[in-house]
């Protein structure tokens, strides 16, 4: 009788062993989650760190440009009534061009900040157009008021620092040359103005003006569309560009040489007019947002990939586990716990061993190099473990197929879900086909 009351506890252990394993390879997998999650800290990390640089480089050299304007900023008197008393207050104006075209030439190179590398450009701009006071009169702004001597050309640019010459300006017959600073008038604070004679369109007539800029920056050059009609036209040396703002070029050619590119944007494609007497928020807000341009794009997205790879890891795990699993049955064999976790350990290597060979050989030839060793490594394992060449070579078949799969994910944009949500389907049909075949309570 003692002996029948000790095989019963034993036969019922050994009835929900597969249920026990089970269990055990579930709580392993919640582990694995704690390493994984250092691992995507550390590529988080190490992508603020090429932040950083690109930052200190641009620093040093240009940030990013964004050119608003020409454009004239007049001042004109207010007269304010408080608890009985008049005072005057001034006010500005700014008219925008009828017509600005602006053509652009971009010379790109590259710079190094240890191991991270920082695209940045220098630029030959002309700009050229027309102003007139027809929207003056449309608005009826009595140009009688307005200080003919403070007027001003007004030029915006996002980074002062990368002015390389001075820089110049033919209006009508006169020349004059641009002073640092806004003077407390225009739509931005930092920019550059100069003080001219009107004459001329005060009598009416168009008054054509020409701008020779050369700017340097990093990263992209933006335009706000301020003309009537605004034309740009701009190549550059770079074949890698991605057209952003608020309007996509008209027409554009890449080539392994660089890019051509041009940009036509009426009044009537933005939310603002000509003539602005009210500086308020929402109206500076609508200029800023109109702005269109390109962003010299460098076609290194390791960590954004690496990233990507990282959310997949608990599918790879736990299929690896399944597999493991199956294994163990079906070759009656027995797998510790340990050896588990060990195999689990080793896949999360991968996305370390990814991050690292990525900043050095690009994301393709980091992620096979990675995904070889992965493989060979649990392969060995596993080989060691079960004796048997068989089962090591299904788990390394399996891990290639999974790493194909993931990285195939990772190539596509539009069809990734799609090809997500099919991947998986399949491989649950093949879960459960394969779970058909074990008997569970070993009956």
């Amino acid at each position: 009788m003692e002996n029948l009351n000790e095989k019963q506890p034993q036969k019922s252990l050994q009835r929900y062993s597969k249920t026990i394993k089970i269990i055990t390879i579930a709580v392993l997998c919640l582990f694995l989650l704690i390493p994984m999650a250092m691992i995507k800290d550390l590529i988080r990390e190490r992508s603020m760190t090429q932040e950083n640089a690109i930052q200190e480089v641009s620093s040093k050299w240009s940030h990013s440009q964004t050119i608003t304007g020409p454009y004239l900023s007049f001042q004109y008197p207010v007269i304010i009534q408080e608890d009985g008393k008049q005072s005057v207050i001034i006010k500005n104006l700014a008219l925008f061009p009828d017509a600005l075209f602006i053509e652009g030439d971009l010379k790109t190179e590259v710079l190094k900040r240890g191991i991270y590398e920082v695209n940045v450009y220098q630029s030959e701009l002309t700009m050229k157009g027309s102003f007139s006071i027809n929207e003056l009169i449309k608005n009826k702004v009595d140009f009688s008021q307005l200080h003919a001597e403070t007027t001003a050309v007004c030029l915006n640019l996002s980074d002062m620092r990368g002015i390389t010459e001075q820089i110049s300006l033919q209006l009508g017959d006169s020349a004059y040359i641009f002073e640092p600073g806004m003077d407390y008038r225009g739509i931005e604070d930092v920019g550059v103005h100069t003080l001219v004679d009107l004459s001329d369109l005060v009598n009416g007539k168009e008054i054509p003006y020409e701008i020779k800029l050369k700017l340097k920056g990093s990263e992209s050059l933006f335009f706000t569309p301020l003309g009537k009609t605004s034309q740009v036209s701009l190549k550059a040396n770079w074949n890698t560009p991605s057209f952003t703002g608020n309007y996509l070029p008209n027409e554009r050619e890449i080539t392994d040489q660089g890019f051509v590119a041009e940009w036509q944007v009426l009044n009537l494609n933005r939310n603002y007019s000509q003539v602005i007497t009210n500086f308020s928020r929402t109206s500076l807000d609508n200029i800023r947002d109109s702005g269109f341009g390109v962003k010299l794009k460098i076609p290194v997205e390791q960590y954004q990939q690496s990233m990507r790879s990282a959310k997949y890891a608990i599918l790879i795990i736990l299929l690896t586990f399944a597999v493991i699993f199956f294994t163990e049955i079906v070759n009656d064999t027995r797998i510790h716990a340990l050896q588990y976790l060990l195999v689990g350990l080793a896949l999360c290597l991968f996305y370390s061993l990814l991050l690292s060979f990525s900043e050095h050989l690009g994301f393709n030839g980091a992620y096979l190099l990675s995904a070889i060793l992965t493989i060979v490594l649990v392969c060995t394992y596993m080989y060691g473990i079960i004796k048997k060449r068989k089962p090591a070579l299904i788990m390394g078949a399996l891990l290639s197929l999974l790493y194909v799969y993931i990285f195939t994910l990772i190539q596509l944009e539009t069809y990734a879900l799609l090809v997500g949500s099919l991947g998986l389907f399949i491989i649950l049909s093949v879960v459960m086909y394969f779970s058909k075949k074990i008997n569970w309570f070993n009956e």
